[in-house]
């Protein structure tokens, strides 16, 4: 299918990539799988091949590119050979977004900087034990000094992806109680140092898949977080929540489509050579017509993350339109890695193989960033239901 998204600097920047992920990342991935984590210095050396600069400003040491078609390629190249780079999505894709929509010219020389090289890596800690979605029923609280010099943090969050290597952490606190007709009033953003006193990383959470990517519990007991480390105003932080989540359905949708197409990939090169009863099991029809539906269904889901991407580099991919995209996009993954592992018959339950690693690192992208079920409820209010 003849895309337009890309130009000739996209394909060379994936060309870049992938020499990168088959000499860097393919090599030891197993000893990263194991460990359930990337090492640190890896993010070093994504920060010298320039993939956390490209979307920051020249004037602090980036690209100055203001598109996401970048990320787009990452996603599908690191999808295509089966591996991923580890906790460091969190660091351009939820991180980024909002020192640059609320930073101050202070902040963003103090941080910008050191988040291009990889230095500093950054993760957002939003959900908490016993609230998940619900966002505006956070407990952890943060009050300002009396001397207005520093907020005192108190709380915890859980589910925090990149947080077992971050450096800065922006953290959602309750700066003020919620108003009786706005239960989402009082919420507001810290980018907290992660060697504060009384910061502390909890378990580093044991998932089913994903199993690169480090998610840890966070505690905070008394930690002095400085006034200049505010993020935009106080008690407006759940409308800057809201302002990202587009962005941020989009790389999930994205993100399962390049998983999609990479486990119809591997499928067929599996299917091509494994034989049974003396033939490729390529050569049976049922493969042939599983493998043909399965590629219908990437098509169509590429169109559709295709179509996102250009809506969220014009600036005008809407709520609705983004929890539609991630709905369709991670529903296919779903049924077509599904599928694809099926072929494999009993190797596609080894972990060896990665078509079983993509088929447990897919299943979370129908819960965080949304839900599937809160996806259809945004779809639905926007048509008026």
């Amino acid at each position: 299918m003849r895309r337009t998204v890309f130009n000739e600097d996209h394909e060379a920047f994936r060309e870049t990539i992938r020499a990168f992920i088959a000499a860097e990342v393919v090599p030891v991935y197993d000893e990263w799988f194991a460990a359930g984590q990337a090492p640190r210095e890896f993010y070093r050396q994504l920060g010298e091949l320039g993939v956390f600069g490209i979307n920051v400003d020249e004037e602090y040491d980036g690209a100055g590119i203001d598109s996401h078609k970048y990320e787009a390629i990452i996603y599908e190249e690191t999808a295509r050979a089966g591996v991923s780079f580890g906790g460091s999505g969190v660091h351009t894709l939820l991180g980024l977004p909002y020192i640059k929509m609320l930073a101050t010219d202070e902040q963003k020389k103090r941080w910008l900087p050191k988040f291009v090289t990889g230095e500093e890596m950054w993760a957002l800690a939003m959900t908490e034990p016993g609230t998940g979605s619900d966002v505006a029923g956070m407990k952890t609280t943060a009050k300002l000094s009396e001397d207005g010099t520093h907020y005192v943090l108190n709380g915890a969050k859980t589910f925090i992806t990149g947080g077992v290597h971050a450096d800065r952490v922006i953290v959602c606190a309750r700066t003020s109680a919620p108003r009786e007709d706005d239960r989402r009033f009082g919420i507001s953003l810290f980018a907290v140092d992660t060697k504060s006193e009384g910061y502390s990383i909890g378990r580093k959470l044991d998932k089913l898949g994903l199993k690169v990517s480090d998610t840890a519990e966070l505690a905070f007991v008394d930690v002095k977080v400085p006034a200049e480390d505010l993020l935009g105003e106080e008690n407006k932080g759940f409308g800057y929540l809201g302002t990202n989540l587009a962005s941020e359905r989009w790389g999930i949708a994205f993100g399962a489509y390049a998983q999609a197409a990479a486990a119809v990939r591997f499928a067929k090169e599996y299917v091509q050579e494994r034989t049974v009863f003396g033939k490729t099991v390529a050569s049976f029809q049922n493969t042939k017509f599983e493998l043909a539906a399965c590629q219908a269904e990437v098509d169509a889901a590429q169109a559709v993350a295709d179509r996102a991407l250009e809506a969220l580099d014009a600036g005008e991919l809407t709520a609705a339109e983004a929890a539609s995209a991630k709905l369709f996009c991670t529903e296919v993954a779903h049924r077509v890695i599904d599928r694809c592992l099926q072929l494999h018959g009993g190797y596609g339950f080894m972990n060896e193989y990665p078509i079983a690693r993509l088929y447990a690192d897919n299943r979370v992208n129908r819960i965080y960033g949304g839900t599937s079920e809160v996806m259809k409820s945004i779809i639905a209010k926007s048509m008026g239901l």
